[in-house]
């Protein structure tokens, strides 16, 4: 058998997946002139029936329809279209993706879908507007990263943050982390990595987009998870990971609030009623300045009842930024 028997099955496969859908057919004749003209492969149409049905054998969902031209389309994909459509929001949305690169992945995705729907996916998404960021080492971090998470090898890199020119200056005149990577993770708008820093002897991690070049792998194994340390739970409780100390604290809440408390801690939260208008919610939390400004953003239908250290520590919050409103007025 020559190459082009060998190879046109799996062309074929190629062109009724790119180029057929549900509700898009092509012809005995035109799959022939696609293979020879665009693929240089003569092939007769007597061909192509046997071709079809050793790819119909291996599990590809192609319909055949009968008729003086018989027909031939897929009809499923490995993804639907609304899972395209939901990864192709997920990367538009993304703040920590560039938009060049947003564009560019977008567009692989949505050839996933044919080129009958990709192009009316790609028509009916923008992040033209939307806030992206700019580090365009963003792809590279990452597989960096994933590859010291997958072979548990220290990673060193450098910080940046912005200055009040909004120029990106390495924290810490340039210093180098070292650092042992566990997981990245998603949270909210941002990719983050988690493991243990070396030079704070702690948990914690680091926004993926704020590393300012690919980092660099070293020969030493990363410290394993500590023993008991559950991931999960330190997710859960770091609010836009902020990292700070854990606590239990007991919120007061307005009954209207149950919506936004699941949506932050989930249903498993323990509440209790608190008389007809109001519940108790006991959460483990990330305490610090933007917690606080979580609250502050309900206009008082939540409140912290407990412990007293973290009530204070919330009053105090409010009080210097009502302070600061009076030194602008």
């Amino acid at each position: 058998m020559d190459n082009d028997a060998k190879l046109r099955p799996f062309i074929l496969a190629k062109i009724l997946y790119e180029r057929t859908d549900p509700e898009h057919s092509l012809t005995t004749a035109q799959l022939t002139k696609i293979l020879e003209e665009e693929f240089g492969m003569p092939t007769h149409r007597t061909t192509i029936g046997p071709d079809v049905e050793l790819l119909q054998s291996l599990g590809m969902d192609i319909q055949l329809t009968k008729s003086t031209q018989n027909k031939y389309n897929v009809l499923d994909r490995f993804f639907s279209d609304s899972e395209l459509r939901m990864m192709i929001d997920a990367v538009a949305s993304a703040r920590f993706i560039s938009k060049s690169q947003s564009r560019k992945i977008i567009e692989k995705i949505s050839s996933l879908a044919g080129q009958h729907a990709s192009s009316r996916m790609i028509r009916n998404v923008s992040v033209e507007r939307r806030i992206k960021g700019t580090n365009r080492k963003v792809m590279s971090i990452v597989d960096a990263i994933n590859t010291a998470i997958t072979e548990r090898r220290q990673i060193v890199f450098q910080y940046f943050a912005y200055n009040a020119r909004k120029e990106r200056k390495p924290r810490h005149d340039g210093y180098w982390y070292r650092f042992s990577p566990w997981q990245l993770v998603w949270n909210g708008d941002f990719y983050y990595v988690v493991g243990w820093c070396h030079k704070h002897d702690t948990v914690t991690n680091y926004r993926v987009d704020r590393i300012a070049a690919t980092p660099k792998l070293l020969p030493e194994d990363a410290l394993p998870m500590p023993r008991g340390f559950d991931l999960d739970r330190y997710l859960n409780t770091m609010y836009h990971m902020f990292t700070s100390d854990r606590r239990n604290v007991e919120l007061l809440c307005d009954n209207s609030v149950m919506d936004a408390i699941i949506d932050r801690f989930g249903e498993t939260v323990k509440t209790r009623q608190c008389g007809e208008d109001r519940f108790r919610a006991d959460v483990e939390v990330a305490v610090n300045s933007v917690l606080y400004a979580w609250i502050v953003g309900f206009g008082g239908l939540v409140s912290i009842e407990a412990p007293a250290d973290v009530r204070e520590g919330y009053a105090a919050f409010v009080t210097k930024a009502y302070r600061a409103l009076e030194k602008g007025v």
